[in-house]
């Protein structure tokens, strides 16, 4: 459906045709009904609060439809990527845990966000950023929070005699 200035459509007649693109363009983006019509209804939103100056567009729907795919990557966006950790890992982390009580009491004295950081780079051997993503927090983070969380480990390990030197493995 073209629209163009001096056509007697309006919004209510154009919405209809309008709406089903944008709802197969964020259903191709999106790959879910549910999130293509939210999609689409934010993109007749918009569509609306604008209406006046894009109703006359040679290229209305073509506009509606990449305001749909904006839309849509946008959600896409937002969403938290699943980190896959195979069962066998952590069925494997939690034994080695439990082989090393010392350690596990250790971990449970740390603050909560140190003892998740730590227990799932080190124990269950995930990398930074899926740390970062599993936990909803960045990279920076996940790297401070290790910081902390082994120098605290290693100020509880420390011998009393200084001339020690203690070297801490994390499993």
């Amino acid at each position: 459906m073209r629209l163009r200035a001096g056509d007697p459509e309006d919004y209510e007649a154009a919405f209809r045709g309008l709406y089903i693109q944008a709802f197969r363009v964020g259903e191709r983006i999106t790959g879910s009904p549910h999130d293509a019509e939210d999609v689409a209804s934010e993109a007749m939103a918009t569509t609306l609060r604008r209406w006046s100056a894009v109703r006359d567009l040679p290229h209305l729907e073509p506009w509606v439809k990449r305001v749909a795919a904006n839309l849509a990557i946008d959600l896409i966006r937002k969403r938290p990527r699943p980190v896959a950790v195979p069962f066998r890992d952590v069925d494997d982390a939690f034994a080695r845990a439990e082989e090393h009580a010392d350690l596990a009491q250790l971990l449970a004295r740390l603050p909560r966000r140190q003892r998740e950081v730590l227990t799932l780079r080190y124990l269950v051997g995930l990398g930074e950023a899926d740390v970062a993503r599993l936990l909803r927090v960045s990279v920076g983070s996940v790297k401070r929070h290790a910081s902390r969380g082994t120098s605290a480990l290693r100020q509880k390990l420390r011998p009393s005699d200084p001339n020690l030197e203690v070297s801490v493995v994390v499993l």
